[in-house]
């Protein structure tokens, strides 16, 4: 895939039952792309914002350049809380 040239506009949404846990979406309230596993999992999504994203993006705890590829590859991508074990983060992170 090639690099992102132009913003990339993501749909961010909070999971009400794991903490620090947010699913970026490429288009607003379009979860048809999103596993029905992790759905469940992830709990009914609060919207949190929107933004508009490029690789050179700073975010807090992700890589955008990845965020970017999950979005247009998948059409969504899954952060996950840090505290997590490693096994937790690559039950959940698999189902990204």
């Amino acid at each position: 895939m090639g690099a992102v040239s132009q913003p990339l506009t993501c749909y961010i949404y909070r999971s009400p039952r794991k903490v620090d846990t947010y699913l970026y979406l490429a288009r607003e309230d379009d979860f048809d792309a999103v596993p029905e596993a992790l759905l469940q999992s992830f709990g009914t999504p609060e919207f949190c914002f929107d933004l508009e994203l490029t690789p050179e993006r700073r975010l807090a705890k992700e890589d955008p350049a990845l965020v970017c590829r999950n979005l247009i590859e998948q059409g969504y991508h899954l952060q996950v809380q840090d505290d997590l074990s490693i096994e937790q983060q690559l039950g959940l992170k698999s189902l990204n």
